[in-house]
Parts: structure tokens; C-alpha cells; sequence
């Protein structure tokens, strides 16, 4: 299905066509429908589907411009993502007499509340802030007729379920509630339970957990070989532009300092940099100023970085779901893309798992691991040696 096969305001196809957006993903062509018709749901797709616009598009189609008031709220973990978003909504609005706006920590809260009394139809926002403007502004969420919940299993692992139910209990008057998520948790699933009335579930991801246009690679390596296997995997795939996730901050540091001695056009960004410092590295990279980005795990939610041609697993991640998100930066709304993963023999067990649960084809960059004998490592339990005496107190 084509974006002109639907009923859409003249000027939002207008921008559409600007954008370049011609035919739907699966994702947007299953919830467009049920998204104007009013009805909660639940949708879970893979990373890079397309699910920004799956939600902006109808909200934009929705809003009402001679209304001056907050009628679509759309709540995000992060700040980058946040700003991704509004980006995304006012590229589609650009046509309309539409405000979007987004209000996130880091920012001086005075700007942003001087915004929404100028106006602002479609917001979006962090938790956090969202909370102290509820509390210390006059910011109404009366006209609200579109609640978002993006990326909520990430709200999860960050802690804000309890702010999340906090704003939902703001909304006390009837409105569509339209849930996001890559992967969905227990705890996300009472959460829908318990707010969301009658909601449509939509899993688009059961059985295809990564894209599928995407190869995933993977190379054994110790604690020795580890810098220069990157390094020699860098000079002979030369990508376009490439993201290298770390663990730790002062993993993707040390990295840094050793890889942009290497290797030119090479930049770092985690949670410690000041928000100005991290919009720009953000920016830049989809620009392609940057070719390569040094990365914790605050770069691999949902941000949508178009030209990357590579994602790399320095570190090897912690869960089949970090992997999922990781590697979900690259080979997006249906371009090509290569992870590669770096693993070592005491991950086999965890690498195993990621293959089987995501239903991956592992393409192996060297020696194939024996994964069939492979079984879960028991815990060590170190036991007191016979002379061992406890102190005792004095």
C-alpha cells in the first residue's frame, strides 16, 4: 500500500512526498486504520519498521490546528529520542498551521514552558520533565486525545514505570492510548492490562526479531586480540559509517582513545556528555560527518541513523534483547546492513542463545564455534579451605 492510497489531508501528503515516503511498512499499514478509528493498541514490531510514523502520521492527520491546546502527548525515555521525534512530526506537519514541541531534562525549563503557552498541539516528552511541568506549570493535559507510550519496554529498564503511571492516572478523561515496544516484557504487559480498554494487539515481530535485510556476523576473539581483530575487520570492510557499542563509558573512553589514533573521523558518546554535546555528535553522525561512533547503550534505543552501514559488538552484549536493539541501528525500513559481534569463549552459552531466540543465520568471521555441547554455566561456589578460621571480634 502507497501513502497516497490513503485518505490524508492534501498538505501531509504534500510533505510526505518531501520526505520521500511512497510505500507503507508492514507496521504502518496495520495500525493506520485502527490509529484514525480511535482504538487503543499495542503494537510490537521490529527495531527500524517504521513505527515513528506509524504513530505520527494519523496523529498529525488527527489534530485539531484551531485548537491551541496539548491534544496528542508522546512519552519517550530519552531525550534524543525525543528530539528524533519531533523531528519526525514536524517534517510531516510542515504543511499545516501544526505546532509539535518536545520537553525533555537538560534544557532550561523556562523556554520550554514559554512554547507551550504559545501553543503547542502535538507534544512530546521525557517522564521526567513531563512531571515537573505537571507539577509546577499550568500545563493541561485536558484536550489530550492521543496518548503515545514509545518504547516502553526501554521505560521499564530505566526505571520509569512509576512516572509512566503517574501521567497515565493525569489523563482522567477518555482517550486512545496507542503502545510501542520492541520486545514486551511481563511488566509491560500488566501495564497494558491495567490502562489500555480492549486494546489491538499487533506482533509483527514474533517471528522475525531482527531485520531481516540485515547479515550478522560474528568473530571469536581474547582479551589480547580483541583491539586489533576491530581493527583489521575495519580495514578490510571499510563501511560507509559504522556505531561500536561498549558496556561502559570508560570501555567505549579507553576504545576511543585507542581507535581514533587509527582511524580517521572517529567520535565518542555516552550519558556522561552535557545534552548540547551529545544533539550534536547525534546530528553530525546523520549528516555522515562522522564515520564512526563510539557508543554505550544510549545509542541503541530507537534512534533511527539512516546512513549507518555497520553496527559493531565491542563488548558482547548483556541480553538477546541488547543485542535486538543494537543492531537495529543499521538495515533500517529496509536497507542493508552488517553486524558484527565480537565473542569469546566464555559467551558461547549466551551467544547460542541470541542465535536460537532471534532465528538469526550467524555468518562466521573465522573458525565456526561448537555450540551443540554448549549448556548454561554453572555458578562457581567457592568453598572455605580447612584451615580457614573466622575472625573474630574483639
Amino acid at each position: 500500500m502507497k501513502f497516497t492510497d490513503l485518505d490524508l489531508k492534501p498538505k501531509i501528503l504534500a510533505a510526505l512526498r518531501d520526505m520521500q515516503y511512497v510505500d507503507l511498512t508492514p507496521v504502518q499499514e496495520k495500525t493506520f486504520p485502527h490509529v484514525l478509528a480511535g482504538r487503543d493498541i499495542i503494537a510490537r514490531a521490529e527495531t527500524g519498521s517504521g513505527k515513528t510514523a506509524a504513530c505520527a502520521v494519523p496523529i498529525v492527520q488527527m489534530v485539531d490546528s484551531s485548537i491551541k491546546a496539548v491534544q496528542a502527548l508522546i512519552l519517550v525515555p530519552t531525550r534524543e529520542l525525543a528530539l528524533q521525534y519531533v523531528g519526525e512530526i514536524s517534517d510531516i506537519a510542515r504543511r499545516t498551521d501544526i505546532a509539535p514541541s518536545a520537553v525533555y531534562g537538560g534544557f532550561p525549563i523556562q523556554i520550554q514552558t514559554a512554547k507551550l503557552n504559545h501553543g503547542v498541539e502535538i507534544l512530546v516528552a521525557t517522564p521526567g520533565r513531563l512531571i515537573d511541568l505537571l507539577r509546577n506549570t499550568k500545563l493541561s493535559l485536558a484536550n489530550v486525545r492521543t496518548f503515545v507510550l514509545d518504547e516502553a519496554d526501554e521505560m521499564l529498564n530505566m526505571g520509569f514505570i512509576t512516572d509512566v503511571e503517574f501521567i497515565i492516572c493525569c489523563l482522567i478523561h477518555e482517550h486512545q492510548t496507542l503502545l510501542f515496544s520492541a520486545t514486551m516484557p511481563k511488566e509491560i504487559s500488566k501495564l497494558a492490562q491495567k490502562y489500555l480498554r480492549n486494546p489491538l494487539t499487533i506482533n509483527l515481530s514474533k517471528d522475525q526479531a531482527a531485520p531481516q535485510n540485515l547479515q550478522h556476523h560474528f568473530l571469536q576473539v581474547n582479551s589480547r586480540n580483541r583491539f586489533e581483530s576491530l581493527l583489521k575487520y575495519m580495514n578490510k570492510a571499510r563501511p560507509k559509517q559504522a556505531i561500536i557499542f561498549c558496556n561502559s563509558r570508560l570501555g567505549a573512553e579507553k576504545l576511543h582513545g585507542h581507535l581514533k589514533k587509527k582511524l580517521s573521523s572517529t567520535e565518542i558518546i555516552h550519558g556522561g556528555l552535557d545534552q548540547s554535546r551529545r544533539t550534536s555528535l547525534f546530528n553530525r553522525f546523520r549528516k555522515l560527518e562522522i564515520k564512526i561512533m563510539v557508543a554505550t547503550a544510549l545509542a541503541s534505543r530507537g534512534l533511527d541513523f539512516t546512513h549507518a552501514t555497520h553496527v559493531i559488538n565491542y563488548d558482547f552484549p548483556g541480553d538477546t534483547d541488547a543485542y535486538t536493539h543494537r543492531t537495529g541501528r543499521t538495515a533500517r525500513m529496509g536497507r542493508k546492513g552488517v553486524a558484527l559481534t565480537l565473542f569469546t569463549k566464555k559467551d558461547l552459552y549466551s551467544l547460542k542463545a541470541i542465535i536460537n531466540t532471534n532465528r538469526i543465520q550467524p555468518i562466521w568471521q573465522g573458525a565456526e564455534p561448537d555450540l551443540k555441547n554448549i549448556s548454561r554455566p554453572r555458578k562457581s561456589r567457592r568453598r572455605p579451605s580447612r584451615n580457614y578460621r573466622p575472625r573474630r571480634k574483639k
